[in-house]
């Protein structure tokens, strides 16, 4: 019996390991095109990647792959820029 919960175990933990793998590297990508367009000063691309990556970020932590202090203080660091950037272009 042992034996037989350990493999179907073994076969949840994987997949829920790359469904994880996954959601990181979609929240990732999204935080690095985030970056970009603040950095080339594109306000309209920002505002709604900015957006996204917000919507990304707390699906993540609400699903645990990573940590609610983490996500806030990414979103925390790019509504910042984000503001930053509106004022300078205002």
């Amino acid at each position: 019996m042992n034996r037989l919960s350990a493999k179907k175990r073994f076969r949840s933990d994987a997949k829920k390991r790359e469904r994880n793998r996954h959601r990181k590297a979609t929240l990732r990508t999204s935080l690095k095109n985030t970056e970009l367009a603040l950095q080339e000063g594109n306000v309209e691309l920002a505002q709604q990647l900015c957006k996204k990556t917000t919507s990304l970020l707390d699906r993540a932590a609400g699903k645990g792959v990573i940590k609610k202090g983490t996500a806030n203080r990414q979103k925390s660091r790019i509504t910042r820029k984000l503001n930053t950037l509106v004022a300078q272009t205002a």
